[in-house]
């Protein structure tokens, strides 16, 4: 079996893939299913999502762009807001600077599309691990087609949980994940230390920071799921 990390999305995904941005898409995606949410549609662009909103539609809109919260949107892209909130029975359309466009360069090649964050490591790990047959490849979403530190270093988090499981042959993103990951000390002083880390205190999002920093507190697992979804869409529920 093989483990891949690659620290920006490329594509050609031949079996699983596991796509991170633990600030803040994926860790908000986990926040809105645990808060209820029946499923997560990510849209390629922000003018999709808004194109959904209809009268009478079922969707809330939830995204940012450099940080900040998308006008017209219901919500930015906060897992402390998303915590706050109730969600049961809304479909919730995302869109976000980073992870959204990682989750569709995966679906154009993956079978299996996980979404991963801290604080859903260890259930990613294992979700990974069980559908795997070939590979499982994580991916960094970075920042702005620039590598982040916070993204690496989850993805050094996952890296040391799928090794535990079995045996892998790794690749040099792995090794640099781990490396990473070993050195850049506890979850929240690697995400505080981050350039997007400190992009969010700057903005006032400190909070977001520190839930992302939160480590395997949640066993919900996004998954891409096959059905119907509006085009320029990929719908992920709880898995």
């Amino acid at each position: 079996m093989r483990l891949r990390v690659d620290l920006l999305p490329h594509g050609n995904y031949p079996d699983v893939v596991v796509i991170i941005d633990v600030l803040r898409a994926t860790t908000t995606a986990v926040t809105y299913l645990e808060r209820g949410a029946d499923a997560l549609l990510l849209t390629a662009t922000p003018e999709i999502a808004l194109n959904l909103r209809t009268e009478g539609s079922p969707y809330l809109l939830g995204g940012e762009r450099g940080g900040l919260p998308i006008p017209g949107f219901d919500f930015g892209n906060s897992p402390v807001e998303a915590a706050g909130q109730n969600f049961t029975g809304k479909t919730v359309v995302m869109n976000t600077t980073n992870g959204t466009g990682a989750a569709h360069t995966a679906a154009q090649s993956g079978k299996h599309i996980f979404l991963a964050a801290l604080t859903n490591a260890h259930a990613a790990a294992r979700r990974a691990r069980a559908a795997a047959t070939e590979e499982i490849a994580i991916v960094c979403a970075g920042t702005d087609e620039h590598v982040g530190l916070e993204d690496v270093y989850a993805a050094g988090v996952l890296a040391e949980y799928l090794l535990a499981m079995g045996e892998f042959s790794i690749d040099d993103g792995a090794r640099i994940a781990l490396t990473v990951r070993r050195n850049g000390g506890n979850p929240l002083e690697a995400l505080g230390s981050s350039g997007h880390g400190q992009h969010l205190m700057r903005l006032g999002l400190g909070e977001d920071v520190r839930a992302a920093a939160g480590l395997s507190t949640s066993t919900i697992v996004p998954t891409l799921t096959p059905g119907d979804a509006p085009d320029g869409t990929l719908k992920f529920t709880a898995g």
